[in-house]
């Protein structure tokens, strides 16, 4: 009988000794997909330096600038570069369009990599999207550079559009989003598509079949800004090349 009993107590203390283990390793999965979730949301909590949204390489931002559309239009565009206090005119150009590179501040104001400062979106704007939205870009990045949180930039900037001290878009206000070396969020690197962007003053965007199913159509609905961005996928880089055509 003694034999059974001390049998018995060894099943019990092996099932309570396997329980055990399964009930910690079973924590330690939920602790470490907790962290990482948490990281994930706190990678990028606050801006940091300023030295690291900047390119040393001038002639390299410009190119950059450059290749979000194809060169029969950039290339006698105004090229934008950021300095330690905000853009400057690195080239004049004599066709009307502007290109520029958009630092991680103009990221939604929800998302995670906001103040990613590897984030690079090369944009080349024709001229009435250039007077809508360069305004935006420099109000946006003057905020970001005195070193408010997003939260008081959003805030700023729906203050700012609500006095009319940022205009809204005029008829045919578009850019170009061509370039296959854009960098939107550490998770896709330079995976994002191709497209354009067009700006409309916000109103019944399904009048353009968006956002339906199997549309090339998306809508992306800023917060601060009162408009309507359609973002289309194109079946090119600007260097010619085929790219994707998912949805941005």
């Amino acid at each position: 009988m003694k034999a059974v009993a001390d049998w018995r107590n060894k099943v019990n203390s092996h099932r309570f000794t396997t329980v055990a283990f399964l009930v910690l390793t079973f924590v330690m999965v939920l602790e470490a997909r907790e962290m990482s979730s948490q990281d994930a949301k706190t990678k990028y909590p606050h801006m940091a330096a300023v030295e690291e949204y900047l390119m040393a390489d001038r002639n390299a931002e410009i190119a950059l600038a450059r290749s979000a559309a194809p060169e029969s239009i950039s290339h006698d565009a105004t090229v934008l570069v950021l300095g330690q206090h905000g853009y400057e005119t690195a080239v004049e150009g004599r066709n009307g369009f502007v290109c520029v590179v958009d630092r991680s501040w103009m990221l939604p104001f929800d998302n995670p990599e906001f103040w990613n400062p590897k984030v690079r979106l090369p944009a080349c704007m024709n001229p009435p999207g250039a007077r809508f939205h360069l305004p935006l870009t420099f109000k946006a990045t003057g905020l970001a550079l005195s070193g408010v949180s997003n939260n008081e930039m959003l805030d700023r900037l729906k203050a700012a559009y609500n006095n009319k001290e940022l205009p809204l878009p005029e008829n045919g206000s578009m850019c170009y989003m061509m370039s296959k070396r854009q960098y939107f969020a550490d998770n896709v690197g330079n995976a994002g598509d191709s497209h354009l962007m067009f700006w409309f003053a916000q109103g019944e965007h399904m009048a353009w079949g968006a956002d339906s199913p199997d549309s090339p159509i998306d809508v992306h609905q800023y917060s601060p800004q009162p408009i309507t961005e359609f973002s289309i996928s194109v079946a090119k880089w600007s260097d010619g090349t085929v790219a994707r055509t998912n949805q941005h």
